[in-house]
């Protein structure tokens, strides 16, 4: 794994692996991988650096995700709103991308990384942007405005059962629960 300072210590290997859905080889190999990122004099501080999203999308699982920025911005508790991860941070995106994970915890980080503008609710601008996100933004994949908009409203007759104009976490998780696709769609395998 490197120098001694990049080791994780056995205590950490076993609560990480409590408060996750991954095993010891995972979480073994996801520290590795964090390291990696790090500069070789920083590796002896990996419990105490933020890796900034730039250096996290360098990870070929990530940068393919077109979703790659928003998971970063859920998944970081940094405090400055900039999506810089921690290596517990880390680990939790992967925990909740694993197989291991739960529909449920998987639907809800789902949702909330379709929530750009983190308000709690799928409204048509959030699903805007998670229809651009997955047609891409070329001319040939574009929606017409007109396409676009028939596509929100299809989207909101099907799902939006309260008939408020958006998607609530728990009307996404039953149209979630009617795919069950969903769960093994839903992850990043490092």
């Amino acid at each position: 794994m490197g120098g001694s300072g990049s080791r994780l210590p056995r205590d950490l290997l076993s609560e990480y692996q409590e408060l996750t859905f991954l095993s010891k080889q995972e979480i073994l190999l996801a520290h590795r991988r964090f390291c990696e990122l790090l500069p070789k004099e920083g590796r002896d501080r990996a419990f105490l650096t933020r890796l900034p999203p730039s250096k996290m999308l360098t990870l070929p699982e990530l940068r393919a995700n077109p979703f790659c920025h928003r998971i970063c911005q859920v998944f970081s508790t940094a405090a400055d709103g900039e999506g810089g991860l921690s290596f517990e941070d880390f680990l939790d995106m992967l925990s909740v991308f694993s197989d291991a994970a739960t529909p449920e915890i998987k639907s809800h980080y789902a949702f909330r990384i379709f929530d750009f503008d983190d308000d709690g609710t799928l409204d048509k601008r959030d699903l805007e942007n998670l229809v651009k996100c997955l047609t891409g933004e070329g001319e040939e994949s574009r929606l017409s405005p007109t396409e676009m908009g028939q596509l929100l409203q299809n989207i909101l007759e099907e799902s939006d059962i309260d008939k408020d104009g958006t998607i609530n976490l728990s009307e996404f998780q039953h149209i979630i629960s009617r795919s069950p696709d969903f769960p093994s769609s839903f992850r990043i395998v490092l």
